[in-house]
């Protein structure tokens, strides 16, 4: 069958919508008719190069949309589903999925870099081209292919414009929270970065029952929108007296959870300087893998805990039905996440708007 995609041909240069073909599905594929996707960070890291990638890649990890057909040995989704696509298919059988660690599944770890699919091969081309698939979804594009574990059914009153978000976002975010985390009914919560992973972990702590949500950023700007997801609170991050301030609305301990979710080396090092002894720090942002974060060695004292998120501890068949009963019962704000919906054939506007930090979430639209 052939179909269109947003495709990146060169690091640095405007993505071309190209026809391209999909081959027959394998036994264990699913085929969605992609309704709704999401422009994130982590695709514009590959665009602009500090992410490597093979190429020609068609890019794209927040994808909602209607199964197409299914492979001969799929039993858990069928023809005709709505669902969400999920970044973290998995084999269910290797040393990390047997840990429950299934974010690390060997499979997805293995080929997922070098742009194949969990079998170590791609199905898409472009006149006889092997295109490259990111993060086993590729939802850039009117079709993707995914494996079963990584098709996961919803309800069919959700609309697919805001559920396509839950998908790598919302779920890191809230799933830091309330998965993770585990907030504490009544607790003080510091979240370091107010971008889209930040405000999903500040309505996470909200419906965790957070007592005090304070919000930090450089950006004063981002008060209002803090304040409209949940935050009590906001400060500064790149005040002298920042540190301060925190302790001052933490009864002068520092606060019970923090939550770093702004990519940069100095909101690692006030993350571990802002929690409590005793307290929790949880790490969602990255910046490049071999740049160095400086902390001070006392700063991790007093019995820290200190641990690592990159999905917010998802169990996609379990999780993303919860955040859509969530958003269904107005719990849960999504709709006030997307900033722009916009055609495939301006996809590279919307990844410039990115670029420059306008609005929030981008999401493309598909007939």
């Amino acid at each position: 069958m052939r179909f269109r995609a947003a495709v990146l041909n060169q690091v640095g240069q405007p993505l071309t919508i190209d026809a391209l073909e999909m081959a027959p599905l394998a036994p264990h594929d699913v085929l969605v008719r992609m309704r709704a996707t999401g422009l994130c960070h982590t695709d514009l890291e590959v665009i602009q190069g500090r992410l490597a990638y093979p190429l020609p890649i068609v890019l794209g990890h927040e994808g909602a949309g209607i199964v197409e057909a299914v492979g001969a040995h799929v039993s858990e989704v069928k023809t005709g589903d709505h669902v969400i696509c999920s970044w973290n298919p998995y084999c269910g059988h290797c040393f990390y999925c047997d840990l429950g660690a299934r974010i690390l599944c060997e499979p997805l770890k293995r080929h997922e870099p070098k742009g194949l699919l969990l079998d170590g091969t791609t199905r898409m081309t472009r006149d006889g081209e092997r295109m490259h698939h990111f993060f086993v979804t590729s939802t850039h594009a009117e079709y993707a292919v995914v494996p079963e574990s990584g098709a996961i059914p919803i309800s069919k009153e959700m609309p697919f414009d805001v559920a396509c978000i839950i998908g790598c976002g919302v779920m890191t975010g809230v799933g830091a929270a309330i998965r993770k985390a585990k907030v504490a009914s009544g607790s003080n919560v510091l979240v370091i970065g107010c971008g889209a992973v930040g405000l999903n972990v500040i309505q996470g702590a909200k419906l965790a029952g957070a007592g005090r949500i304070v919000a930090a950023d450089v950006s004063a700007d981002r008060r209002a929108r803090a304040t409209q997801f949940g935050a009590t609170d906001f400060v500064d991050a790149a005040a002298p007296d920042v540190l301060d301030a925190i302790r001052g609305m933490t009864a002068g301990r520092g606060a019970d959870y923090v939550f770093e979710a702004a990519g940069h080396k100095d909101a690692f090092r006030l993350s571990v300087e802002a929690v409590r002894p005793a307290g929790e720090v949880v790490w969602l942002g990255k910046i490049d893998v071999n740049e160095d974060v400086a902390f001070r060695w006392g700063s991790l004292m007093g019995e820290k805990r200190i641990v690592r998120s990159s999905y917010g501890d998802a169990l996609p068949k379990r999780d993303f039905p919860w955040l859509v009963d969530e958003y269904l019962a107005g719990r849960l704000m999504l709709d006030e996440l997307i900033t722009a919906r916009i055609p495939l054939e301006d996809i590279n506007e919307g990844f410039a708007m990115l670029a420059r930090g306008e609005g929030i979430r981008t999401v493309v639209e598909f007939p």
